[in-house]
């Protein structure tokens, strides 16, 4: 499993506007130069952020990009979702009945156990750990 260039993207520019003082916003143009994420990328990654409620966004001189809500309420989980949707490292771990090998596949319960721990250890971890 690998997460994807858009979501790890999501990620910096999250890390990048936990950073910033709590009602200070932020240019894409700031986040794309500072962040190296092409510009027309970061468009389509605020506006799928801004629709799952992690980020405000505003036009016009005193516009810019915001987080919602505080970084400690704002999980890595909840951006890669956002971004990429529900992580699932095989089918099976979603939907149990898709495996033809479900009732006798000795790796099943690996994937299950570590799909968890990966869920968990993201959906704990928020972003005002990244604040410097």
């Amino acid at each position: 499993m690998q997460i994807t260039r858009q979501a790890d993207y999501a990620l910096r520019a999250m890390v990048f506007l936990a950073r910033q003082d709590p009602n200070q916003r932020a240019s894409t143009k700031q986040i794309a130069e500072t962040q190296k994420i092409p510009p027309s990328f970061l468009a389509k990654i605020v506006s799928q952020l801004s629709i799952a409620g992690l980020i405000h966004t505003s036009r016009g001189a005193r516009g810019g990009v915001i987080l919602s809500k505080p970084a400690e309420k704002i999980s890595l989980l909840d951006v890669v979702e956002a971004i990429d949707g529900p992580i699932a490292l095989n089918d099976c771990t979603v939907t149990p009945g898709s495996c033809d090998n479900y009732t006798d596949c000795p790796l099943h319960d690996i994937w299950v156990e570590t799909q968890r721990i990966l869920v968990d250890k993201l959906r704990n971890t928020t972003f005002d750990k990244y604040v410097r």
